[in-house]
């Protein structure tokens, strides 16, 4: 706390500003500061408020044991002074009595004794001051379960009892309600008991996060698993880092290591390690060990012991040390509530938790579904899955000779080759073969280098891929391979084309996150240079094949391939058609010398690239024909590997002509080919991606969701990061328009905990996206709390976004009316004013009007008259926007700002009262949208400004006969043109007000 509060005033705004702070160390330290400066005050009442404060703060930021050293304070403070209690006070104080009762029952090292004679305190209390005694029964009967007594008769003296006002809320009580009927075996009777936590009627601090994490398990016995699913995801959000609820993170940890979902687990588990240090209550403590041990010994169960998992801080954990800690850890605290207890019940709950077996093989939580392979360290990709892994021979020179026919013929097989043959040549004490046919020494290592800057150019390392070609072409001049030497030099060429480091128009510090198209001038210039280098570097290959002498079939073929792909890529960089038919004529000269030749591979490579320049000059019906020819002769004459790639370029082209049922064949079988190729063969990534588009055509989502995720995971194992994140991202939205929020949520957290993302190491722009759509569905999961919280942050960061100012209004503008649903008008006054400095910059003229006339709205509906001058305010704003966009020429996709900004003048000032300038307003509106036509979403508007006149005309300013007249028309210009869904509103106002009159 930077200034300690000088007034009283500042005092209760600074306590009001901490509690809106998350619970934990910065709401602990700060709640003690301003104790400290209520003391130094001479009134009594703010020591009281404050010391309200700290007592919340230490019950839910997990200290049972300072909760009760604040509430004697309080205590002898009611004692001194009770007129200094007001009646809330007074309130807080007895309610309060139940959480000293719950954070003693929390210390083992509390006597059973001591914990008898607070409920006698709390009975003795309760009784002088006139209350009633069923929340100290209800204390009395927790104490009991807690123990391990026989219950029932502590059940029936507390459920019996009729509820007061000092209760328990409805939902907690229904919580301990069905836990009692599940301690009893009915898992069928706890969770009828539970059905109004479960849907959503009742609910408090901790519900329903509490009960969805009890309740997991008895509906996975009950089979209700899509239900279970959906608690989990919603519940761990309520308690996720939360140190007060340690405990439910811990079932839920069980809940995955139950349903074969450990990897997920271990997940959560890094999520949660602050859990390890900053829970203070040994009860809490003893079930969140408990949980994180059922989930630890399946993990080791499964042979995976040895993989990292987050532990206590101070060392580095693997899955089978953690579990020893954490073991002796819980054992230790079950025996001190036992010895307290006086009974093995803390024992026995730990070994029947442990003793469960899997409910489930597997059950899918989330749209990131993983294994506990997928979170093994990184390893090199797998090559062959559903095939067997390619022979590789033992004899040394049968494996160069081996490697060098499959490299020739463009098989994916050769890769296999080339790596046993790097470890072998890299291994200490390596003899190269004395074997003619194997070549020498540096042919083999200039083959090494030559297929390692492939790899660099397949992840569009280019100017590696170019250093290694040119690297390797020397060697082969060296080994006397004039012809190898000549290809490697011609891939390097086209390397070169491709390095953006070789584009003068590219700036190399520009943020790669920023779209170019935001300078078409830049773009341009980029595009041109691009295409310009592609021209030389064909010029050069044409150069380099016509000095080259003693070239092979094979050799001179691949040459023909790298001069058509130049031109075919200058024609995607530049667009032009003047660039077609020099591809076509290119590849027409390899088509016809692979047949004259009769190499296969590359008679399907020239028709496959003859299809692409098609597609790429729009002739997609030419190209699709073009597709089917390369097709027919890949399923005659191979070479197989090609099918998968061809099949997805006609894939490609049936979503472009809208045919999604043909992509999707074609998709699918593609990526079924594909699985009998290494994985980098083909671009399965893409192939999934494009699966996703046509799911999504054919009114799939569910499996559109599941393409996207697969098509991330291939990139995550790829190790292309930047796409897997965009994918995702593009997952997350998807699922959020779906109205799959907790999905959304789920998959958002799973992706931001990623290492290089907490470390900084991913592009910021990227990670502000994701979470920013992770805000808008924590929005629409209606939790307002934390997605203000998450919008505020983006709208600081985004303030030195100097490269992007439009982004940071639309930021700032979402930040402010969230806080306008929060009732802090002042800051999104703040939000507000950010937002417009941004947008004088970038304009963003839809968006601001649509914010600035949201929060007028909200205040004005929610502080009526007194918040009229404020919400009049945003008004104002929103007319000068308005203004700016008629300047501009700019037309809103929605309605007309003007109409629209005139529309909300007459809501708000009905909502303030001001009934004559909210109707003149309104027929503005009115005026301003026209009459109704053909168009239903116009229509619908025009309605509803027509009904809100009616209200205000006819109910508030008692004008019933124009009223009628308004609506009546309203109805038959509606039901004439067709739009009878409009009149039904209008028809009911109408009635209302006939009846009245």
């Amino acid at each position: 706390m930077p200034t300690a509060p000088q007034t009283t005033d500042e005092l209760y705004r600074a306590l009001q500003e901490n509690h809106r702070r998350p619970y934990g160390l910065t709401r602990t330290v700060t709640a003690e500061e301003l104790v400290d400066a209520a003391e130094r005050f001479a009134e009594p009442v703010p020591l009281v408020r404050a010391l309200f404060e700290l007592q919340e703060a230490y019950t839910y930021g997990s200290e049972p044991r300072k909760s009760p050293v604040v509430f004697a304070r309080l205590l002898t403070l009611f004692d001194e002074q009770p007129d200094v209690f007001d009646d809330r006070m007074r309130h807080t104080l007895f309610w309060r009595f139940k959480w000293v009762a719950n954070a003693l029952r929390a210390l083992p090292e509390i006597p059973l004794a001591g914990l008898r004679q607070w409920l006698t305190e709390m009975r003795d209390r309760y009784e002088k001051a006139g209350l009633g005694l069923q929340p100290y029964y209800g204390q009395a009967y927790q104490l009991a379960a807690h123990v391990g007594e026989d219950t029932a008769l502590a059940y029936e003296l507390w459920a019996g009892r009729a509820r007061t006002r000092l209760s328990d809320c409805e939902a907690c009580e229904i919580c301990e309600r069905a836990l009692y009927h599940l301690a009893a075996g009915d898992d069928e009777r706890a969770l009828r008991a539970w059905e109004p936590v479960l849907a959503g009627k009742e609910s408090c601090q901790e519900e329903p996060a509490r009960s969805f994490s009890y309740a997991l398990l008895p509906l996975l016995r009950a089979g209700r698993t899509d239900q279970a699913r959906e608690l989990h995801l919603a519940g761990y959000r309520g308690c996720r880092r939360n140190p007060s609820m340690a405990g439910e993170a811990g079932r839920h940890l069980e809940f995955c290591a139950l349903t074969g979902n450990e990897a997920r687990g271990l997940e959560l588990l890094a999520e949660n390690r602050n859990l390890f240090d900053e829970v203070d209550s040994p009860r809490e403590r003893f079930d969140f060990l408990t949980g994180v041990e059922v989930l630890l010994q399946r993990v080791e169960h499964l042979g995976h012991g040895a993989l990292p998992a987050a532990g206590f801080t101070g060392r580095t954990w693997t899955v089978s040390d953690l579990h020893a800690e954490v073991r002796e850890r819980a054992d230790g605290l079950a025996a001190r509530f036992d010895a307290r207890n006086g009974t093995t019940a803390h024992a026995d709950r730990r070994k029947a938790r442990l003793g469960r077996a899997p409910l489930l093989d597997a059950l899918e939580l989330t749209l990131r579904a993983r294994t506990l392979d997928d979170v093994a360290p990184a390893a090199p990709v797998a090559a062959p899955t559903a095939r067997t892994a390619p022979a590789v021979p033992e004899s040394l020179p049968e494996l160069i000779l081996r490697a060098r026919e499959l490299d020739e013929q463009g098989h994916p097989d050769a890769r296999a080759c080339w790596a046993r043959l790097r470890t072998l040549v890299a291994a200490r004490g390596y003899t190269h073969p004395d074997d003619p046919a194997a070549g020498p020494l540096v042919q083999l290592h200039a083959d090494l280098l030559d297929d390692e800057a492939s790899r660099a150019g397949e992840k569009d390392e280019f100017a590696d891929a170019a250093a290694l070609h040119e690297e390797a072409a020397g060697l082969y001049d060296d080994a006397g391979q004039p012809g190898h030497a000549a290809l490697a030099r011609a891939c390097a060429l086209l390397a070169t084309a491709q390095d953006p480091a070789q584009d003068p128009a590219q700036d190399p510090a520009q943020d790669p996150a920023q779209d170019p198209a935001q300078d078409p001038a830049q773009e341009a210039d980029g595009a041109e240079a691009k295409a310009a280098a592609l021209t030389a570097a064909h010029a050069s290959m044409v150069r380099l094949h016509e000095e080259t002498s003693g070239l092979t079939p094979r050799q001179e073929a691949r040459l023909l391939r790298l001069r058509a792909t130049a031109l075919g890529m200058r024609l995607q960089t530049s667009g032009s058609e003047e660039h077609i038919a020099p591809v076509l004529a290119e590849v027409d000269l390899l088509h016809a010398f692979a047949t004259r030749h009769d190499v296969d591979a590359q008679i399907s490579g020239a028709l496959l690239l003859r299809a692409t320049t098609h597609a790429l000059s729009g002739d997609l019906p030419a190209a699709l024909t073009g597709t089917d020819g390369v097709l027919d002769r890949l399923k005659e004459h191979g070479p197989a590997w090609h099918l998968p790639r061809a099949l997805a370029l006609r894939g490609r082209l049936h979503l472009g002509l809208h045919n999604a049922q043909a992509a999707y064949t074609d998709l699918a079988e593609g990526l079924r080919l594909a699985a009998d190729w290494p994985a980098d063969t083909v671009d399965a990534s893409r192939l999934h991606s494009d699966l996703a588009g046509a799911c999504l055509h054919l009114g799939r989502p569910d499996e559109a969701l599941r393409h996207l995720t697969r098509s991330a995971e291939i990139d995550l194992r790829l190790g292309n990061r930047f796409d897997a994140f965009c994918t995702y991202g593009n997952a997350a939205q998807l699922s959020l328009d779906l109205g799959r929020v907790e999905d959304c949520i789920a998959l958002l957290d799973s992706v931001l905990a990623e290492p290089d993302v907490t470390a900084g190491e991913l592009d910021d722009r990227l990670v502000a996206q994701l979470r920013l759509t992770r805000a808008r569905a924590l929005h629409a999961g209606e939790d307002l709390k934390a997605a203000t919280a998450e919008f505020v942050a983006l709208a600081a960061e985004s303030a030195g976004w100097d490269d992007d100012p439009g982004s940071h209004a639309m930021i700032a503008a979402e930040t402010a009316v969230l806080l306008g649903e929060s009732g802090e008008f002042g800051r999104a006054r703040e939000a507000v004013d950010q937002a417009l400095a941004a947008h004088a910059e970038d304009p963003r003229h839809e968006q601001l009007s649509n914010c600035l006339r949201e929060l007028a709205r909200l205040q004005a509906e929610r502080q009526g008259p007194e918040g009229l001058a404020g919400a009049r305010a945003f008004l104002a704003d929103a007319g000068r926007v308005a203004d700016e966009a008629r300047a501009a020429g700019y037309e809103a996709h929605g309605r007309p700002l003007d109409a629209a900004l005139a529309y909300e003048h007459g809501r708000v000032n009905a909502y303030a009262g001001e009934y004559e300038d909210a109707l003149t307003a309104l027929e503005k509106a009115l005026a301003l949208l026209g009459e109704p036509g053909q168009d239903r979403e116009h229509a619908g508007e025009w309605a509803e400004c027509v009904r809100l006149a009616g209200a205000v005309e006819g109910v508030y300013l008692e004008r019933t006969a124009p009223a009628l007249t308004r609506l009546d028309a309203a109805v038959s210009r509606l039901t004439a043109l067709g739009h009878t869904e409009g009149t039904e509103p209008l028809a009911s106002l109408a009635a209302r007000l006939r009846d009245e009159k």
